[in-house]
């Protein structure tokens, strides 16, 4: 997957790698899809174990301290694993056909309550911001909505909108940076993501620290 992307998964390839033989890696995997649904289980759950520990790490009195410590993990874990980052957030793996239940949407599960929880976390001060927010639950995703609500029953339509627009301050810049797309543009892609990770606390409305 390194050297060729996701696109590049085959059976016969990991076993060549693990220096199997192709019919020995077929009694682990029936499948290339059951390979790349392990493959994608294991990347979101890494994943969430890396922002996870970022934000437990952090104390829940500052939620600005805490969402920032969310974000520097999310942009460490994704330069350390660049083809993690691709497979479960760049182009689709050709062929593939994502199972409806099981070990890999529970884990992007994981990933997608974390990010809503910096969300709740920034509410109590940024409601006031969004207070002639016409968003309805009827402008989201039935299936999104079934993993947020229930972990954060008190978040409004508009609460939810602000993950999603949290997300994309995040996700932009680490997508630009992980696909080269900086490169030629700026030789401190760290210093962006600190100047919008800053503006994006700011636009939050929680107070500065005294």
């Amino acid at each position: 997957m390194a050297s060729g992307g996701p696109g590049a998964i085959t059976l016969r390839a990991i076993a060549r790698e693990m220096g199997m033989t192709p019919n020995a890696i077929y009694g682990y995997f029936a499948t290339r899809d059951d390979l790349v649904t392990t493959l994608i289980s294991d990347v979101y759950t890494s994943l969430a174990d890396a922002v996870d520990a970022a934000w437990d790490a952090t104390p829940a009195k500052d939620p600005a301290d805490r969402i920032r410590a969310w974000a520097h993990a999310f942009r460490g874990w994704t330069l350390v694993n660049p083809e993690g980052f691709r497979l479960i957030y760049g182009d689709p793996v050709p062929g593939y056909i994502a199972p409806e239940g099981g070990a890999a949407p529970d884990a992007a599960q994981r990933v997608c309550t974390a990010l809503t929880g910096l969300a709740a976390a920034a509410w109590p001060h940024a409601e006031r911001l969004y207070a002639d927010s016409d968003f309805q639950w009827s402008d989201f995703d039935a299936g999104l909505l079934d993993k947020v609500r229930p972990a954060f029953p008190h978040l409004p339509p508009a609460g939810v909108a602000l993950a999603l627009r949290i997300w994309g301050h995040l996700h932009g810049p680490v997508s630009l940076e992980i696909y080269g797309h900086l490169r030629n543009q700026t030789a401190s892609p760290e210093k962006l993501f600190h100047e919008e990770l800053t503006q994006l606390v700011a636009s939050l409305g929680i107070a500065p620290k005294g």
